[in-house]
């Protein structure tokens, strides 16, 4: 580090671009075990440097000025629909994760810059409605569907006129590989671990950020009290939404060590189980809640009678699909399946687009 601040570091950086310099930054002050930009495996479709950015900064901002992306504010987290303003969306949450991600990297010396684009992809794919859409749609799409694998899908297909984002190598593991469902919040199986240190951060991140917010939500919402939280968790974690998060990213600063030169990404037993505790109880009260689940059987009737509607009706799908795609996208649609392609369509979604489509193609019009 003190090399680096030197005269003769400062003269030598000044033979170099910004990207070049904020790469030898990374070597001088990150820790050994993040991954540096210059090391990536690469891209796909191999494309020319990028003066400024490094390769990571350029796939946080591919990801950022994608319609994708844009759309996740009209997506929703748990409350369908809400009509309280401050009820978190998909977009609200992908912005959440990726600053506990961040917080965590920057603790543990990682790359920041990795770890941010992954926190902002991972949820890209992500169905209308939650994971009531996704739901539905594993039911009845030939072959299954995952939102994670739907992430992926559209970073690498679905964007850019069906050319994809072409994103490094890292940045797609880490979309593919965050945190699912009831899943393991750390994988036992070595595959379902991402290949970096930063990958991992985010997959924990998104546990910590849902498991905090929905609590927040459903209590906003009146579906759950906060005397209704298991007073164990709150010993541990604390009473309110700051003080979970903190509590959480805490202790995985805190646990996490270095072993024979690898880190190794921990949470500590207590903390796990109170982490597992949270979510039974966010999915039995909160998920599982009338409130909530009721409106999300509405929604998995709207996703299938849309998916059904269109296996039939090819030239409405083609119709409707160029409203949310470019040419250039059905072009290249049109190689897969055309279950695929229906699903592609309706996965793209927002809640409101799939509920004004269904009224639009279902609900009798009157005349005027």
């Amino acid at each position: 580090m003190v090399a680096y601040l030197g005269t003769q570091s400062k003269a030598y950086l000044k033979g170099l671009n910004v990207r070049e310099q904020i790469q030898e930054r990374e070597k001088c002050t990150l820790c050994p075990q993040a991954c540096l930009s210059q090391d990536t495996r690469g891209r796909k479709h191999p494309s020319k440097p990028c003066q400024f950015r490094t390769p990571f900064q350029r796939d946080r901002d591919r990801i950022v000025y994608s319609k994708a992306f844009r759309r996740l504010k009209h997506k929703t987290q748990v409350f369908l629909s809400p009509m309280g303003d401050h009820y978190r969306t998909r977009l609200t949450h992908t912005l959440e994760v990726a600053e506990i991600a961040r917080t965590i990297a920057r603790a543990l010396r990682l790359n920041e810059d990795l770890t941010e684009a992954v926190a902002l992809g991972h949820d890209l794919g992500h169905t209308p409605f939650g994971h009531a859409g996704e739901t539905v749609l594993n039911e009845i799409v030939p072959g299954g569907f995952s939102h994670c694998r739907q992430s992926l899908r559209v970073v690498d297909f679905l964007e850019n006129g069906g050319k994809g984002l072409n994103l490094t190598y890292e940045v797609r593991d880490g979309i593919l590989k965050h945190s699912k469902g009831f899943g393991e919040i750390i994988p036992r199986t070595f595959g379902k671990w991402a290949v970096t240190i930063e990958g991992r951060v985010v997959r924990i991140a998104d546990v910590i950020a849902y498991l905090s917010h929905d609590l927040d939500d459903a209590i906003r919402s009146g579906v759950i009290e906060e005397k209704d939280i298991p007073p164990e968790c709150v010993e541990v974690v604390g009473d309110t939404h700051s003080e979970r998060t903190s509590a959480m990213i805490r202790d995985v600063i805190t646990s996490t060590k270095v072993v024979d030169g690898k880190m190794h990404l921990n949470i500590s037993p207590h903390m796990y189980t109170t982490m597992l505790n949270i979510r039974a109880f966010l999915y039995e009260n909160v998920y599982r809640a009338p409130q909530v689940h009721n409106e999300f059987e509405k929604a998995r009737k709207i996703l299938f009678d849309l998916y059904e509607y269109f296996l039939k009706h090819k030239d409405s799908f083609l119709r409707e699909s160029r409203k949310l795609y470019e040419e250039d996208v059905l072009e290249h649609m049109e190689k897969v399946p055309y279950e695929r392609m229906v699903s592609d369509f309706i996965a793209g979604m927002t809640d409101r687009y799939a509920q004004n489509l269904y009224s639009r193609l279902f609900m009798p019009s009157p005349l005027v």
